[in-house]
Formats: C-alpha cells, sequence, structure tokens
C-alpha cells in the first residue's frame, strides 16, 4: 500500500502568540491545523496541513445529530535545548482506533496520524511555551460528517488535529482540589461507551459539574451507574488513593476510560516496588479509611491535570479533608517523576517519551 503524503499549505496570516504567564486552557489556537477525509469509495485520503480555519459543514451532517465523534488529548513540551517531545503518542492513536471501533468509525492509519501529528507541530513548534507547568495540548478529533438525518453509522467523516498553548488545567496547580462525590446522576455504565472518549460522556457529565459547581469543588467523582455505591472516575481524571500504605485505583470495568497517563502512574507505583492495586472501591470503603485515619492520600490523573491531588471530598453532605488538605508526599513524587520524563528533564527508564521528527512532505 502508497504511503500517503502530508501536503503543507503554510499559513499567510500568523496569529499574535500569547503572553506565556496568561495561558488558559483551550482558549486560543495555533497558526495551522490536520484533516483528513474519509469516504466510502475512497477510504481515509487528502492528508493535510492548512491553515487554522472554520469548518464548513452542512447543517444536517450526522455529528450534530447523533453524537457520532472521538477525540484524544495529548501535550507536547519543548526542552532548553530545543528538542520538542511527545509522550506515549501510539497509546493515544491505539485508544483512538478503540473508541472509532466503539463508535462505528473507520480505522485511522495509526503511523500515518502520528506522521501527521509531527508535521503539524513542528510546523507551529513556536507555538510550544517553555515556561514551568506548560505545554502544547494537542486535541485529535473525529466528526461525522455526512448530511444525511437518519440513526445509522455516518460514510463520511473527518479526522482533525488542532493545537492550543495552555498553561496549567486547573488554576489550583499542582495544589489540592475540593471533590464533589455524585449520588444522583451517573456518567456511563458497562456496555455503553464509557471506555471510549467521545463526546456524549463528556456532555452526560455535565449536569453533576454544573452541581459541584456550585458547592465550591473543581470536579465530580462519578460512582458506578448501577448500584452507585462504588467509584468510577472523576469528570477528567482516573482516581487513586492511598490506603494505609496502598495505592488503590478502581479496576476498568468496561465504563471506565483506559487513561493513558493512569496506565503510566502504575507503571511507575510498580518500578518503585510500592503496593498498587486495581479492584473494586467503594465510597464506604474510602469513608471507613478516613475515619479509621488510614486514607493518606486521593489524587486524580489525566492528560491535561497529568496529577491533581484531592483535598476535600464532599459526599452526603459530610467533607473528607484528605492529608489536612495538603499535596501528598506520593502525588508530589509521581507529578515531578512523570512531568520530569515528560519534559526530558528526567530519565524514561519505559521508552515512553518520543522525540518529534518530520518525515517528508510537499509545502504548498
Amino acid at each position: 500500500m502508497t504511503r500517503q503524503i502530508i501536503r503543507v499549505t503554510q499559513s499567510t496570516s500568523k496569529k499574535q502568540k500569547p503572553n506565556p504567564d496568561e495561558l488558559v486552557f483551550g482558549r486560543i489556537f495555533t497558526d495551522h491545523m490536520f484533516i483528513m477525509d474519509y469516504c466510502i469509495e475512497k477510504g481515509w485520503h487528502d492528508p493535510r496541513v492548512i491553515p487554522f480555519q472554520p469548518l464548513s459543514l452542512d447543517p444536517s451532517a450526522m455529528t450534530f445529530h447523533y453524537g457520532q465523534t472521538v477525540f484524544e488529548g495529548m501535550k507536547a513540551y519543548r526542552t532548553k535545548d530545543d528538542k520538542v517531545l511527545l509522550f506515549r503518542p501510539e497509546k493515544n492513536m491505539q485508544r483512538l482506533n478503540q473508541s472509532n471501533d466503539r463508535l462505528c468509525i473507520p480505522p485511522i492509519d495509526e503511523e500515518l496520524a502520528i506522521e501527521a501529528l509531527y508535521t503539524l507541530i513542528d510546523m507551529d513548534r513556536d507555538w510550544i511555551p517553555t515556561q514551568e507547568g506548560t505545554s502544547l495540548y494537542i486535541r485529535p478529533f473525529i466528526i461525522a460528517t455526512e448530511p444525511y438525518l437518519g440513526v445509522s453509522p455516518s460514510k463520511q467523516y473527518q479526522f482533525i488535529i488542532i493545537l492550543c498553548p495552555v498553561g496549567a488545567y486547573y488554576k489550583e496547580g499542582i495544589n489540592p482540589v475540593k471533590i464533589a462525590v455524585e449520588s444522583e446522576y451517573v456518567r456511563a455504565v458497562k456496555g455503553g461507551t464509557g471506555t471510549a472518549k467521545t463526546g456524549g460522556n463528556y456532555a452526560a457529565s455535565l449536569k453533576g459539574q454544573e452541581m459541584a459547581a456550585e458547592k465550591g469543588c473543581a470536579q465530580v467523582l462519578w460512582l458506578d451507574g448501577v448500584e452507585k455505591k462504588y467509584i468510577e472516575e472523576v469528570g477528567s481524571m482516573n482516581v487513586f488513593f492511598k490506603i494505609n500504605g496502598e495505592v488503590v485505583t478502581p479496576a476498568l470495568n468496561g465504563s471506565i476510560l483506559p487513561g493513558i497517563t493512569r496506565d503510566s502512574i502504575i507503571a511507575l507505583l510498580k518500578h518503585w516496588g510500592l503496593p498498587i492495586s486495581e479492584r473494586r472501591i467503594s465510597m464506604e470503603e474510602v469513608a471507613q479509611a478516613y475515619k479509621d485515619g488510614t486514607l493518606e492520600e486521593a489524587f486524580g490523573t489525566g492528560t491535561a491535570a497529568v496529577i491533581s491531588p484531592i483535598g476535600e471530598l464532599i459526599w452526603n453532605s459530610e467533607s473528607l479533608i484528605i492529608n489536612e488538605g495538603k499535596t501528598g508526599e506520593l502525588a508530589k513524587k509521581l507529578y515531578d517523576t512523570l512531568t520530569g520524563i515528560q519534559t526530558g528533564k528526567l530519565e524514561d527508564p519505559f521508552g515512553w517519551v518520543k522525540e518529534v521528527k518530520v518525515h517528508s512532505k510537499t509545502i504548498l
């Protein structure tokens, strides 16, 4: 099969770059974007990097009506010697295809997707901030574009990648956040789309997120959708608890997103020889550990926040202050180690970090 060449069209009108000290998450985008089309007759075709611009879609495009869309989240870092590094990009593209399968979207060529990613990032490498805690956020996504009002898989799609320079995901930074445990609404159930990274999961979480914000909380901790008893994940993160010396995280059960940061944290803990368990854990168990004084730490993990310590859980009008509301020693060590590996400051014993290297491209 002949490898597709990525066409590149340079932007003739470059944007003003934001002040790196005033970066917010997901508001400002770089000069270029990647796009590739799909139709049944041609498959995935015409991969290209073009100036960042609005999309032109028919009002009947199926993504608007039936939610057939998937996405990923990644980050690029620029080192002091001007190298650009990605963290486990092949895992993101693998997971994108897993989401594609669940949403009946044709699989992408993962190697081509990574090459496209490299090409796009190299085009906009000057947008990558270098200040501590900053990065270039990467959003690959696929939408159903066939103009048809009918409940069936689309016959047309677009695969798009956009880039966004970002600071810390939470305004609190590495400081602990306050989380509300949601006991009324649910995010996903086994057999649903919880393991796919699709927009519908996040739409389903908005009501709980809104209610949490009214309580002064940064996020929602979701319980299982059947018994509303077992912990699943935070809205944008997987979750870990350190109880009596053991780190526990909910096992992947068919409704929890298999986080790449989650997988990396488990690997780090095992590398350090620390006890780590993937199993069912109930909110009652966490509350009992809190009462017994054995709940030592809690933290979330995800691409955007990396590690987010949890300083307080609100559950049934009860406040559980964890580790006196301070960042735990383990969470801090994990954050420093993982971000150190991601940014090239620390040795990478796992081979996770990939340097952005661009292959052949046609510039127009």
